[in-house]
C-alpha cells in the first residue's frame, strides 16, 4: 500500500533518525507542536504573563478535540489526566442501593479500575468483566454483568496491553438498556481511530493528549453528553466549572452549563498550546483515512509477526485490534531500551512489547521493528 501522508510525516524530525513506534504511549513529536511550545515559552519571557491568550488556546484546544470526535466545543472539558476525569465522573454519582454498580473490563488500564474501587467507600459495588482466552471481553460477556443495579459501565475503546478494538457502541446499547450511564476510555483510540459520540450515543469519553494525539502529558479531554453533563454535579471542582470564575464568590457554589462544570482549577497551559497544534494537525487529516492506514499496518505487523514465529498477545483479525500489536517477551523492558539502542522506540507493558505506528509511519518500519525483535529474541 502507497504511504497516504508521506508528506506529513516530514514534520516528525526524529523519523529520520529512529523509527517511533510508540504511539500507544508516546507519539513522535510534530514541528508545529514543539513551535507552539516555543509560543507559549516566548509568551511567558516576553510578556510576562497573557491569561486571555492562553486561555484562548486551551479554548481551542477543546475546539479541535470536540470536532476530532464530533462532538460539540460545549460538551468538552479538560484537565490533566483520565485519571483526574474518571474521578471528577465518580464524584458526580450517588451510588444509591438500588442502583450502585459499576461494571468495568478486567483488562482496562489499572488506575481506571482504582479510581473506581475508591468510590465503593460512597457505596458502589464494583464488578470486573473477565477476558477470553485472547484477553478480549465480548459484549455477550458485558450482558450477562451488567444490569439493573448498575449505573455506571467503564469501558476502553482499545486495550492499553494488546490492542483489542471493543464496540462500544454495543456497550452503550446494553448499559442504557438497563439505564446506566457509559464511560468510555479512548486513550488508546483517540487520533487513530474516527470517534463519533453521537453517533454511538457515549455519555462520557475522555482520552488524554500524548499517544496518539500527537500531544504532551499533562492534560486530557473530557466530553461528557449535553444532558448528561445537565445532571451531575461533581465534589471534585474548582474555580473553572463555576458559571462565573472571575466572580471570585467564596461562599457560591454554582455550575457552569454543560461540560465545563467539569473543569477544576487552572488549565494547563503549555499542554494546551502543544495539544490545540497537535489537534489541528491531526484535523487537517482524513481520520478515516488514517484509521484505513493503520489498520494495513496492523495486518502487515500480524502477517510479518506469525512469519517470524513471534507470539503475539494481540487478537489475530486486523479488524478487532486498533494500531497495537503486541507481542509477548520475557523481560519487556530489557527488550524495550535493547530495541531502542537499535534506532526502534517501542513500548513494554508487562510481558509484552507494544508496536505501535502512526499515520506517519512506514510498512518497513514496522517489519524492521520486528524482525529485530525475533532476532533479540533467538540470540
Amino acid at each position: 500500500m502507497q504511504h497516504p501522508f508521506s508528506e506529513t510525516r516530514t514534520l516528525f524530525p526524529i523519523l529520520t533518525r529512529k523509527a517511533q513506534l510508540s504511539s500507544c504511549s508516546q507519539s513522535a513529536l510534530a514541528l508545529p507542536v514543539r513551535a507552539a511550545i516555543q509560543d507559549y515559552l516566548a509568551s511567558w519571557q516576553e510578556d510576562g504573563m497573557d491569561w486571555m491568550g492562553w486561555m484562548e488556546a486551551v479554548n481551542d484546544a477543546k475546539s479541535e478535540f470536540a470536532k476530532l470526535i464530533h462532538a460539540h466545543p460545549d460538551e468538552i472539558a479538560v484537565m490533566s489526566s483520565v485519571s483526574d476525569i474518571a474521578s471528577s465522573l465518580g464524584s458526580a454519582l450517588t451510588f444509591e442501593p438500588a442502583q450502585n454498580g459499576i461494571v468495568v473490563g478486567d483488562i482496562d488500564f489499572p488506575s481506571i479500575g482504582h479510581v473506581w474501587l475508591a468510590h465503593e467507600r460512597k457505596g458502589a459495588k464494583v464488578r470486573f468483566v473477565q477476558p477470553d482466552a485472547e484477553h478480549c471481553i465480548s459484549l455477550a460477556a458485558y450482558a450477562e454483568t451488567i444490569d439493573r443495579h448498575t449505573a455506571l459501565v467503564s469501558v476502553s475503546h482499545v486495550s492499553y496491553y494488546n490492542g483489542f478494538l471493543q464496540d462500544i457502541a454495543g456497550v452503550a446499547r446494553l448499559a442504557h438498556a438497563h439505564g446506566a450511564l457509559v464511560f468510555v476510555d479512548a486513550y488508546q483510540s483517540a487520533g487513530a481511530i474516527d470517534i463519533d459520540v453521537e453517533r454511538d450515543q457515549i455519555d462520557v469519553l475522555a482520552s488524554g493528549a500524548q499517544k496518539f494525539m500527537l500531544g504532551c502529558p499533562g492534560i486530557a479531554f473530557a466530553y461528557v453528553r449535553r444532558a448528561v453533563a445537565q445532571r451531575l454535579f461533581p465534589s471534585n471542582t474548582g474555580w473553572f466549572g463555576r458559571v462565573n470564575p472571575f466572580a471570585f464568590d467564596i461562599h457560591g457554589l454554582d455550575f457552569a452549563k454543560g461540560a465545563a462544570r467539569f473543569n477544576t482549577g487552572t488549565p494547563p497551559m503549555v499542554n494546551a498550546f502543544a495539544a490545540r497544534a497537535a489537534l489541528k494537525l491531526l484535523n487537517s487529516l482524513d481520520i478515516p483515512t488514517v484509521e484505513t492506514y493503520l489498520r494495513h499496518l496492523s495486518g502487515v505487523a500480524l502477517e510479518e509477526a506469525r512469519r517470524l514465529g513471534l507470539e503475539l498477545a494481540s487478537p489475530a483479525d486486523p479488524h478487532r485490534k486498533g494500531a497495537t500489536t503486541a507481542v509477548k517477551v520475557k523481560d519487556a523492558a530489557r527488550i524495550e531500551r535493547l530495541m531502542a539502542e537499535k534506532g526502534f522506540i517501542v513500548s513494554a507493558r508487562n510481558d509484552v512489547i507494544r508496536i505501535a505506528p502512526h499515520f506517519y509511519n512506514t510498512e518497513q518500519e514496522v517489519i524492521g521493528a520486528l524482525r529485530t525483535l525475533s532476532g533479540m529474541l533467538a540470540g
